[in-house]
């Protein structure tokens, strides 16, 4: 459990541990794997066995999850909180997959799974084959549908009855996709009629994910543990590479950095709350993503019934020019605004 000094309205300057003692839901087959989501946003470990992810969980969050010298100590998903800049991070340590591991080996399955439910996964790597283990790991999530550290392809889809296929394209010069690719893909499918336009360039695999339509697409942050086990010049080069965080879980070097980048990454949106005519509430914010940082979303995070009650809502903050000023349902909020709804009489 760390904790640590007050800045700004008292939150703290770095990150608070807080242990997790919830430990399931009601329906999962498998003890652990249907954990609740809980706190504003949900962050997994996923790793091969051993690479210390359990002690990783346990040093941010203070929840004990059991740690050995040998492989697979971790056979259920033990969940954790760490509380940062006001808002409460769910941490899971998922059992360690192993390659084969989309094809439902050693539990694979279910740990890619939760993986599928997260907001953020750190990908956590030994530090003595981190690339050998990156790249098996991205080629058993991507077989799962999860897309690392990718946006949606911006590819409009729509089937119709009739007409063929009509392909249209934004794109500027030579594409990666033309017609027959386009219809190649198409018959695979069995479609016949469909409406496609690009507005970027992509390949053949971005449509494919369009098409069959079950993809996730989550960040991702390599942790780089063990570091204490390679020299001050490898780890400069590590320090270069985009997405990666070296880490050592044991001696807690860079744990900080390591939620600083987490909370970077979840790209959060913290709205203080302020009630008519007293003082905005600094120590208990409504944490929002930011895709959902609207009036509306901050709402329907407070109560279901909020929006419906609303009339119009006052903001001070970035988002605005005026302080305080008047927006309604379809305002976009900035991190570290101030909201006082005004209901309807």
């Amino acid at each position: 459990m760390v904790a640590l000094t007050q800045d700004k309205a008292g939150q703290s300057s770095s990150f608070v541990a807080v242990a997790c003692s919830h430990t399931g839901g009601s329906s999962g087959q498998v003890q652990g794997f249907d954990v609740n989501k809980v706190g504003d946003a949900r962050v997994g470990f996923v790793g091969f066995p051993s690479v210390g992810k359990s002690t990783l969980l346990t040093k941010l969050t203070g929840t004990f999850s059991e740690v050995a010298a040998y492989e697979f100590t971790t056979l259920t998903c033990v969940p954790g909180i760490v509380r940062y800049r006001g808002a409460k991070i769910q941490m899971l340590d998922l059992p360690g997959i192993i390659e084969g591991a989309k094809d439902g080996k050693g539990r694979g399955r279910q740990v890619i799974s939760t993986a599928r439910t997260c907001n953020l996964i750190l990908i956590v790597l030994d530090c003595l084959k981190p690339l050998t283990h990156k790249k098996l790991i991205e080629h058993e999530l991507e077989g799962f549908g999860i897309r690392l550290n990718k946006k949606p392809p911006n590819i409009t889809f729509k089937k119709k009855d009739k007409g063929g296929i009509n392909f249209t394209t934004s794109v500027q010069g030579p594409s990666r996709l033309d017609l027959d690719a386009v219809k190649a893909v198409c018959a695979e499918y069995k479609i016949h009629n469909a409406d496609i336009h690009l507005a970027e360039d992509y390949d053949i695999d971005d449509l494919v994910d369009v098409i069959e339509g079950s993809r996730v697409y989550v960040p991702a942050i390599y942790v780089v543990n063990k570091i204490d086990q390679i020299t001050l010049e490898e780890l400069e080069v590590m320090n270069k590479l985009p997405h990666y965080c070296p880490v050592c879980a044991y001696h807690e070097w860079n744990l900080d950095g390591l939620v600083e980048m987490v909370w970077e990454y979840l790209d959060l949106v913290r709205v203080y709350t302020k009630p008519k005519g007293k003082l905005p509430d600094f120590n208990e914010p409504v944490v929002l993503h930011r895709q959902n940082a609207s009036i509306e979303g901050f709402c329907n995070k407070i109560h279901k019934s909020m929006l419906k009650q609303l009339k119009y809502a006052h903001v001070w903050g970035s988002s605005v020019k005026h302080r305080p000023q008047k927006v309604g349902k379809d305002h976009v909020l900035h991190d570290e605004d101030i909201v006082q709804i005004v209901k309807k009489v």
